[in-house]
């Protein structure tokens, strides 16, 4: 397991667990306040073009707040079967140990941080990720 300790991953392990019962909250709520709200029920009942716009706008921010929850839960079940396997802490590119600070701030990370930099740079396929005006 990379140059962790045995301390280190259940460090990492009861933070990932932690972060993951929360994030099941957020969830939960989020999908019981969305029933409550009704948001498909607001866009069949707006009088014009600009309230059935926001309505649109308030659907998308839900939906791509959602995603992005999803995504991080995806990110943290991956990282406790690294766990569970006995690959945490190591890239599952180059198989090299990830350094402690990057696991510090990123514990779901599954590449070190030269594999990640090269996996953007693919998946942007060279170009600058900073949107342009």
């Amino acid at each position: 397991m990379a140059d962790l300790t045995p301390a280190d991953v259940r460090h990492f392990e009861k933070q990932l667990r932690a972060r993951r019962e929360t994030l099941s909250e957020v969830l939960r709520a989020e999908l019981v306040a969305t029933r409550r709200e009704g948001y498909l029920d607001i866009a069949g009942q707006v009088q014009d073009v600009g309230d059935e716009s926001i309505a649109t706008l308030l659907m998308g921010i839900d939906l791509s707040g959602r995603e992005r929850e999803l995504e991080e839960m995806h990110d943290l079940e991956g990282a406790l079967e690294r766990i569970a396997q006995g690959s945490f802490g190591i890239c599952i590119e180059c198989r090299s140990p990830i350094d402690r600070e990057r696991l510090d701030a990123y514990p779901t990370g599954k590449r070190c941080i030269f594999c990640q930099q090269r996996h953007e740079q693919e998946k942007n396929r060279g170009r600058d990720g900073t949107p342009s005006l």
